[in-house]
């Protein structure tokens, strides 16, 4: 079922988000050579703990994960689009990394994610970075009343398309509120105008994944939680929770 938010409900995810864009930006600083992903999921776990925050993605287990999910980001390295478990990994110079946190504060859930390059970067990463970040902007422009889902997976294809990346067909955005995930689902490709129709009040997580191959197929690694794609191409991920207002796209993520 799709939830409705009043004002003050938006409010109250706002406060929610900016913990999740804090968390993303001590995460970001943090990381450099050497440093590894596990100790990124502690820097992450301190900014939630000291905000009086949980973490929707500690314990999550949705029915394709054999285990619960062990920590409060998803750290995805160079060939791995999403849902990367952070390990003892230590991060070497031109990796591509992109970490996914939520918060819960209040009971109100935040979702986001980032992806930047540690050290030297490669100038096809950089490409790749960019247009992950066109893809979500321009999917954001379209979150406007009036406008359908398909409106924005169909802005946000385009962008992948000219940008010649491909991407996880059945990964995309979500409603959020009171849970990480809640209706509707929104698809990184689409036909414009069709889906459920976007009203003031709705709230939506917005997350085009693109991977620089090209091409569209992936697989789950052996702890059946990260996808990685097929060709070992790099990928990007980038991410934010965003409100449909009827004064515009309200992006609550924000630090």
């Amino acid at each position: 079922m799709v939830e409705i938010k009043t004002d003050a409900a938006l409010d109250a995810m706002r406060e929610a988000g900016r913990v999740v864009g804090q968390a993303l930006a001590a995460v970001r600083e943090a990381a450099g050579v050497g440093v590894s992903l596990e100790e990124l999921d502690e820097v992450a776990r301190t900014v939630l703990t000291k905000a009086g925050a949980g973490s929707p993605f500690l314990g999550y287990q949705p029915s394709f994960a054999p285990t619960p999910f062990p920590a409060v980001i998803c750290a995805s390295v160079n060939d791995a689009v999403v849902h990367g478990i952070p390990t003892g990994y230590r991060l070497r110079d031109g990796d591509l990394v992109s970490v996914d946190c939520g918060a819960e504060l209040d009971g109100w859930a935040g979702d986001a994610a980032v992806s930047f390059i540690v050290g030297t970067p490669r100038p096809a990463d950089v490409d790749l970075i960019d247009a992950t970040q066109r893809a979500l902007d321009a999917g954001i422009a379209a979150a406007v009343p009036g406008n359908r889902v398909g409106d924005i997976s169909h802005a946000i294809g385009a962008v992948a398309k000219a940008a010649r990346c491909g991407m996880p067909t059945d990964f995309g955005g979500h409603g959020i509120g009171r849970r990480m995930h809640e209706d509707p689902h929104i698809p990184n490709r689409g036909r414009p105008g069709r889906g459920f129709p976007l009203r003031h009040g709705l709230v939506l997580a917005i997350e085009p994944m693109l991977m620089s191959g090209g091409h569209d197929d992936y697989y789950a690694a052996a702890d059946g939680w990260t996808l990685r794609t097929t060709d070992g191409s790099r990928a990007a991920h980038i991410e934010h929770t965003v409100a449909i207002t009827e004064d515009g796209p309200r992006i609550l993520t924000l630090p």
